[in-house]
């Protein structure tokens, strides 16, 4: 019996977010019945991240036992062929027995995709959040510092189990592109939930002189600890990364 991890992406758009639910497809049951389909028979894999309902991935990372007695490249070939055509395995390795997706992690990275127009744009909007008024990409470089670092993000996101820690550490945070291509892109050793969606969300309306960028820092501060009610669209969302030390895996 071999320890699996697996790279994974994935088009959210059709799913309940990545965790099994009662009902309501999802991400990781698909991956789950994918396995069976050629001889798996556990019970769950593991996850890196439980993303939401709508948020993609291109690095989505997953483990599994498995007495698989073939090579790992025919391992991906045969969990592709029996997943849907919004999930595909991107990488297959065998890792140590002790590689935990999740606790193995040294940080992870999500980027956020919008762009600036007063239209509808339906072939673009399935994965990137449509803005109006324009921002300044100029406000918004003037966000980035403010983030580095250890901080409370209570008021941007709540943690995994009631009464947990709300304090993470960022390590880069930068936007990219001009308006009519925009990714936030932010690294950091864990996120609470909706984080990175409210962090968009506010920042947007710094880059449209709603807000100046010089309020950020009593919501990082733990001055204001009041949950910010803007919310940046799932669709933008991308769990693009997970990062390992070396030693991992």
């Amino acid at each position: 019996m071999a320890h699996y991890k697996v790279i994974l992406a994935y088009d959210g758009t059709d799913f309940q977010g990545f965790q099994r639910q009662v009902k309501g497809r999802t991400v990781q049951a698909s991956v789950e019945s994918a396995l069976r389909a050629i001889g798996w028979q556990n019970t769950t894999i593991l996850g890196a991240g439980r993303t939401d309902t709508g948020v993609h991935a291109s690095g989505q990372v997953i483990a599994f036992e498995f007495g698989w007695n073939h090579s790992t490249v025919e391992l991906k070939n045969a969990l592709n062929a029996n997943l849907p055509d919004d999930i595909a395995a991107q990488s297959v390795e065998q890792a140590s027995n002790d590689f935990h997706p999740r606790f193995s992690a040294f940080a992870r990275r999500y980027c956020y995709r919008l762009f600036c127009d007063n239209v509808r744009q339906p072939l673009r909007e399935r994965y990137a959040w449509r803005v109006w008024p324009a921002v300044s990409v100029d406000l918004l470089h003037e966000t980035e510092a403010y983030l580095i670092g250890g901080h409370d993000f209570s008021a941007f996101g709540s943690a995994p189990q009631p009464g947990g820690c709300t304090i993470r550490e960022v390590f880069t945070a930068t936007w990219r592109g001009a308006k009519q291509d925009l990714v936030f892109e932010i690294l950091g050793n864990a996120f609470l939930y909706h984080m990175v969606r409210r962090l968009v969300s506010f920042q947007v309306e710094i880059g449209q002189g709603k807000r100046n960028a010089e309020e950020l820092k009593p919501y990082l501060d733990g001055k204001q600890r009041e949950l910010v009610q803007g919310l940046a669209p799932a669709q933008g969302l991308i769990l693009s990364e997970v990062v390992y030390s070396p030693s991992s895996g």
